[in-house]
């Protein structure tokens, strides 16, 4: 599917490609859930082949990113300026905080980090539904967007995230 661009789309995406990452979820054994990667990741080039050792990682990566966007878009709805990204950090820096994601959550364990993706997905797709298809996809109605549209915020931490992450899935599904 090509990439949203319209509200409609956005949602219709979000929800396919997070139920299509849950559902394979549901597929793999429950004793194997909490299991570390043991596939080969050498051959891989970006960061978060690295980074990401079992499900739980790539679980809290992406409830990470959505309380990134709800945050964002709370404050600046409520007039405090604030960037996407967390304090310190940028789209060139944003791999370490990546990292500090990562850190955070080595003692959350993978049923907790399910339930927290579970509601943040809920909490994402339900500020989605507050926007009408013009203050998503248009340029230049917020400010605090920048140069793109709000809609492909939304549209990268749910739907194409979603997709990296079942990918990731699919390889260690594939490696039991």
């Amino acid at each position: 599917m090509a990439r949203p661009t319209t509200k409609n789309e956005l949602i219709q995406a979000a929800n396919d490609n997070y139920k299509k990452m849950i559902t394979l979820l549901e597929t793999i054994p429950s004793k194997q859930l909490s299991r570390p990667f043991t596939f080969d990741v050498t051959k891989e080039k970006q960061a978060h082949w690295q980074r990401d050792k079992n499900l739980r990682d790539v679980l809290v990566h992406l409830y990470e990113w959505h309380q990134l966007l709800l945050n964002w878009v709370k404050a600046n709805q409520a007039g405090e300026e604030k960037p996407f990204s967390k304090e310190g950090y940028n789209w060139k820096n944003y791999g370490a905080m990546n990292l500090e994601f990562w850190e955070k959550h080595q003692q959350t364990n993978y049923e907790t980090a399910l339930q927290l993706l579970i509601e943040s997905h809920k909490q994402v797709m339900a500020l989605a539904k507050e926007f009408s298809n013009e203050e998503l996809f248009s340029k230049g109605t917020f400010s605090w967007v920048g140069g793109s549209t709000l809609g492909s915020y939304f549209v990268s931490t749910t739907a194409s995230h979603y997709d990296w992450a079942a990918k990731k899935i699919r390889k260690f599904k594939k490696s039991l």
